[in-house]
């Protein structure tokens, strides 16, 4: 019994252990942020399921006018599909050597008062999320616009079999980064304004 029980509590310690030295390599909210850039140049590897996953299910976590949530997200890791995409978006060529790509969708009729402006808000909202747990992930993205320029969203929604009424705002291409992206400070205090303008 003894050796059951010092067996049973060395599993708890190690388990214990693996947690702390995964949540001691997290980034923590702010370094996540500051250290978000646009990543253009990828090695080419996969992504997985799982870490795509979890980067949609970010997304989804973002706010929305009066939770209306209007966003939807086609998620690409075909090689053929990426490659069909960069053909027909001057500013995503980098789909080319991204492992995957997120395309974030906004249905105006499912916006509160089927509001175009809130549905193109609220999906924002919703890419930033994104973009913010690509970085937390350790991989690199980058927002390239469909909308609202009516060939591009014409040419993802060809691709994709995206419905008229629907609106692919963006195609954020994710993947392995080279290193050769970094993050800039773009912090100016001439842009801020306490208590009045």
């Amino acid at each position: 019994m003894r050796k059951i029980l010092v067996g049973f509590f060395m599993c708890l310690l190690m388990a214990g252990m693996v947690y702390a030295q995964e949540g001691a390599g997290m980034k923590d909210t702010f370094s996540v942020i500051h250290s978000r850039k646009s990543v253009r140049n990828f090695t080419g590897a996969p992504v997985g399921r799982t870490d795509l996953d979890r980067i949609i299910r970010a997304g989804m976590a973002a706010p929305s006018a009066v939770n209306a949530q209007p966003w939807s997200f086609v998620v690409v890791t075909e090689r053929k599909k990426l490659d069909e995409l960069a053909a027909g978006l001057p500013y995503a060529r980098m789909l080319l050597k991204a492992g995957a790509a997120i395309i974030v969708c906004t249905d105006p009729d499912k916006a509160y008062d089927q509001n175009r402006d809130l549905a193109v808000i609220d999906a924002s909202l919703a890419g930033e999320n994104i973009l913010l747990a690509i970085e937390a992930l350790g991989l690199g993205g980058v927002w390239t616009a469909a909308y609202p320029y009516a060939d591009r969203m014409n040419h993802v929604r060809t691709v994709l079999g995206i419905p008229q009424e629907v609106i692919p705002l963006n195609v954020t291409p994710v993947g392995v980064p080279t290193g050769a992206d970094q993050p800039k400070d773009k912090y100016k205090p001439e842009k801020i304004h306490w208590e009045k303008w």
